[in-house]
């Protein structure tokens, strides 16, 4: 089955849905969002009856996650999606995994007075309940500390501005241990036995020690060759430690200059947000909501041989921080995608609804990638006309 909600819902995706004949929760928004595409749509009642009986769910977006938990009839798969949700529970239920890694977590109410003087510099405070780096802070010296409560304060009235409150909330927070070392991001499935079944890996590539952002990510055969056996095997470790089974998600990992791969947080229901999980299609040629249906394993050698020296890549158009939407005059998408010299898509986004004017998605060569990684390091107010 399957769960259609905002902020977004790639032509992609509706055909898959409707090719794979997925029942489709019937929701106020959903036909909308399938843009007249013919689905097969289930009333409330039974997508809670198929999902009592274990029935497999995806849903493209973390609002849709309230429609799952708020029936409760399957509560083996409540209690998966909580484990992701909540990230401090996350920590929690895999820490045997990584004894000695450092984390806390704290109220709203506990912030103001917390003592920091035994918590290991630098590190990361960001919503237990959270997604797209909303409310993301690193900070790099207690002197610091002051400027980030004012900066949470602030914010924390904003976050639910654009996501309900099951997606972000600013009622508690956890404190992470920063973990030096490449960022990836793991799509995965879980069989009903627990075995986990990787998709896709997405390099999260950062342009600076202290960027939070998602401007760029990006797959190749290098990076999938190089990952592919050492995550699967963590990602079953994670696996076996949540209890995750007949479940997706997006894993998210940063791997030490020492070789250890430690969590950084698993979002529950779905491959990469946004639709950002099409990249796998784009970039290798297979389905992925096919294969978490049908259970179905990509045939990785044949896959790589065929793609040697290739990367695809993803990045998206975020707004410069502080920019008053309602006075943008219009945006230079030509300019923006002229960044890229074989762009596969560009998906324009409704940046006065959301801090993100564009998701574009382009193939090049490995090498190619130092000279796009400059050209993102620049601010991009240069693509955004105000009026």
């Amino acid at each position: 089955m399957i769960v259609l909600d905002y902020p977004y819902v790639s032509k992609f995706l509706v055909e898959s849905v409707r090719d794979l004949g997925l029942p489709v929760l019937d929701t106020p928004q959903v036909r909308e969002l399938a843009g007249g595409v013919p689905l097969d749509y289930i009333d409330e009642i039974e997508f809670s009856a198929r999902l009592a009986l274990g029935g497999k769910v995806y849903t493209n977006s973390e609002n849709g996650l309230e429609h799952v938990l708020r029936c409760r009839c399957n509560e083996d798969l409540a209690r998966q999606v909580d484990i992701c949700k909540d990230k401090a529970l996350f920590r929690e239920t895999v820490a045997n995994l990584h004894p000695d890694y450092r984390f806390l977590r704290v109220s709203h109410a506990g912030l103001s007075g917390l003592d920091l003087s035994d918590f290991p510099v630098p590190f990361v405070i960001k919503p237990a309940r959270g997604f797209f780096s909303l409310g993301v802070h690193v900070v790099n010296d207690l002197a610091d500390w002051p400027a980030t409560l004012e900066a949470i304060e602030t914010e924390r009235a904003a976050l639910n501005a654009e996501y309900p409150e099951a997606v972000v909330s600013g009622a508690e927070f956890i404190l992470e241990q920063v973990i030096d070392g490449e960022e990836y991001a793991i799509d995965v499935y879980y069989d009903a036995e627990g075995n986990p079944v990787i998709t896709n890996i997405l390099h999260h590539h950062f342009l600076s020690a202290a960027d939070v952002s998602d401007r760029l990510y990006y797959t190749s055969a290098r990076i999938i060759e190089t990952w592919l056996l050492p995550f699967t095997e963590y990602v079953r470790d994670v696996g076996r430690e949540c209890g995750f089974n007949n479940f997706v998600t997006h894993i998210e990992v940063r791997v030490t200059p020492e070789g250890d791969i430690l969590p950084i947080e698993a979002n529950p229901l779905r491959f990469a947000g946004w639709c950002v999980a099409d990249i796998t299609n784009l970039a290798w040629d297979f389905n992925p909501y096919e294969c978490y249906f049908k259970e179905l394993r990509p045939d990785w050698d044949a896959i790589l041989e065929a793609n040697k020296g290739q990367a695809v890549v993803m990045v998206i158009g975020d707004l410069p921080p502080g920019t008053d939407r309602e006075s943008i005059g219009s945006i230079d998408y030509q300019g923006f995608q002229s960044m890229f010299s074989n762009t596969l898509e560009l998906r324009k986004i409704d940046y006065k609804a959301y801090p993100v004017f564009a998701f574009a998605f382009a193939r090049m060569d490995e090498p190619e990638l130092a000279r796009l990684k400059l050209a993102l390091a620049e601010d991009f107010c240069r693509f955004v006309k105000m009026k």
